[in-house]
């Protein structure tokens, strides 16, 4: 399924991902699991790639559980980090719950619309909406079981505190996910846009959530004394801002936000250690 917002997310993690696999090449140097750890990265990326091209739910469910397992398998690299593995886990947890609701959301398009096809089922839900209450609430209820699959996905409040717990993980994996695999939950809500404003409830769960973890994430990032932990949660704040714009609508706003913040988290991650050296 090939679109605007296709190309723009596929060009955005194709450099994005050029950029973080030539750095992991050099940070994990003399690595006796390199290979290992580029096979994965690879993997997270192509799962990533497909997610964006799905043209159906279906298909966009698989990829997306498909790129939870490629990154959580890159969350455990240091296997012997006690911290590296309850951090994984918790991630892991929380990522299952979403992948739940979004597997209850799939079966409950294909029961309500006939189809798994995104025109289809933008159509079928268009065609739904006013002609009775309970079919308007389905698709309500169906567009919210969406929106909160993507806030696990995106670390919106109360599901965001596995995102700065998992520093552990080497710094290329912290580019990654802040700068490529966290704009999944956007990336959703943007691509069912045409049916998840037709349900208030759920645009009101974005604008009100968003600015919560916008705000919640903005504060907490100022009181953190390591660097990567307070640039997670600056993502944090950054994509309840995104969430926000989502919920009132600035469908276009939220993708150029989701762009300018991946590439700039993108090299303040691969950065870091540069920054660590010169305070040294």
């Amino acid at each position: 399924y090939f679109d605007s917002l296709a190309a723009t997310m596929l060009l955005l993690i194709t450099c994005i991902g050029i950029f973080i696999v030539r750095f992991s090449m050099r940070y994990l140097d003399g690595d006796r699991h390199q290979g290992q750890f580029l096979r994965w990265i690879l993997f997270t990326l192509g799962s990533v790639l497909l997610l964006v091209v799905s043209r159906n739910l279906l298909q966009f469910t698989l990829a997306w559980i498909v790129t939870d397992f490629g990154l959580h398998q890159l969350l455990t690299h240091h296997a012997h980090r006690p911290w590296a593995l309850w951090t994984a886990r918790k991630r892991f947890l929380i990522a299952g719950l979403g992948d739940v609701l979004l597997v209850v959301a799939l079966v409950a398009s294909y029961l309500a619309f006939g189809s798994l096809d995104y025109n289809v089922v933008f159509e079928a839900a268009v065609a739904l909406q006013g002609t009775s209450l309970g079919k308007t609430a389905l698709v309500g209820t169906i567009a919210s079981l969406f929106v909160i699959a993507a806030m696990t996905k995106s670390a919106q409040f109360p599901f965001h505190s596995w995102l700065p717990d998992t520093m552990e993980a080497p710094t290329p994996v912290s580019a990654l996910m802040h700068a490529g695999i966290i704009n999944a939950g956007g990336f959703l809500v943007i691509r069912l846009s045409p049916m998840v404003v037709l349900s208030d409830a759920a645009l009101g769960v974005l604008a009100i959530n968003g600015a919560l973890t916008a705000l919640l994430g903005g504060v907490v990032m100022f009181t953190q004394t390591s660097v990567k932990r307070s640039l997670a949660f600056s993502t944090i704040a950054q994509m309840g801002f995104m969430m926000l714009q989502c919920g009132l609508g600035s469908f276009a706003a939220a993708l150029l936000h989701i762009v300018a913040h991946s590439l700039y988290k993108a090299h303040a991650f691969l950065s870091s250690g540069s920054i660590l050296t010169l305070a040294a």
